[in-house]
């Protein structure tokens, strides 16, 4: 049996998925899917309190904290040591997601047995998947790991089929809306894939700030606002204080579950934008309603 400290949310939900769930020991205090992981220490926490700051407020006091050299997180070193992982999942690609590189070596190399670092840190759909094969190898559940990457891809191949010869919706997809945020990463492959095309979207590379001109000017059919961390009521708050960007319908999504987190959710993400660009030819086949339309 592994003992596993998950920094990162996708990780704890990779592993989750793939029924190492019970060999968790240790979480980030951003895991909270699924529930029963909320039971699990917590060994990282954020340095900078941004409770009941507005969008651009957050943007700006997490610039300052990065510019400054400093990280945007505090690794709980003495309860990592007393949970003896023997197994670490993190990840090296945003400063601002969880901790990463610096903060994590300082931590980790006192640590007695030398745990197993799985460094995840994806650009693409594929690179998801590869995440979700390593996590697999180094916790022992490598058939159930290749079981899930596969149901996966049936799932995104039979949505791509199902919108193949519809008109691609115009679509664009914000990451954060004060400043606007394009997508980046996998998520214009998400688009993509769902029938849409996002003219303002980094496909593979990191999301980018844009001026809301820029928006406007695109002429998008649908904005979909994922603000990255935020739940649905959160993120509806944020689509509501939008400007105005005429003809387009706006929709606000559950960033964390379907978007910004990427793991086992990302085919059923897909699904959810392919159903709300081409309703009549995807339905929805998740829990609940993830998703508000603002206008």
């Amino acid at each position: 049996m592994s003992r596993i400290v998950s920094f990162l949310p996708a990780g704890t939900e990779i592993a989750c998925a793939l029924g190492a769930g019970s060999d968790l020991v240790g979480r980030s205090h951003e895991c909270d899917y699924p529930e029963e992981v909320v039971r699990l220490p917590v060994v990282s926490r954020p340095a900078l309190d941004l409770e009941g700051l507005d969008g651009g407020e957050m943007d700006r006091a997490v610039a300052d904290r990065l510019a400054s050299g400093e990280s945007l997180y505090q690794v709980d070193e003495l309860a990592l040591r007393e949970l003896a992982p023997d197994i670490i999942l993190t990840q090296d690609l945003c400063q601002v997601c969880a901790p990463s590189g610096n903060e994590l070596t300082r931590a980790v190399r006192d640590l007695p047995g030398s745990p197993r670092i799985v460094w995840l840190s994806p650009q693409s759909l594929g690179d998801i998947e590869q995440n979700i094969l390593s996590v697999g190898e180094a916790v022992g559940r490598v058939q159930s790991a290749r079981r899930l990457v596969a149901a996966n891809r049936e799932r995104i191949d039979r949505i791509e089929g199902l919108v193949r010869d519809a008109p691609p919706r115009k679509v664009v997809f914000l990451e954060w809306v004060d400043p606007p945020y394009a997508a980046g990463h996998w998520v214009p492959e998400m688009v993509r894939l769902a029938g849409g095309r996002d003219p303002l979207g980094r496909e593979g590379s990191d999301s980018v700030r844009v001026r809301m001109e820029a928006v406007r000017e695109s002429a998008p059919e649908v904005v979909v606002v994922a603000p990255c961390g935020f739940r649905l009521d959160r993120a509806v708050t944020v689509a509501r204080a939008l400007p105005a960007i005429p003809s387009a319908r706006v929709i606000a999504v559950d960033a964390n579950a379907y978007f910004a987190r990427p793991g086992p959710r990302m085919a059923e993400g897909i699904e959810l934008l392919a159903h709300l660009f081409h309703p009549g030819r995807v339905a929805w086949s998740g829990p609940g309603k993830p998703w508000m339309e603002i206008t």
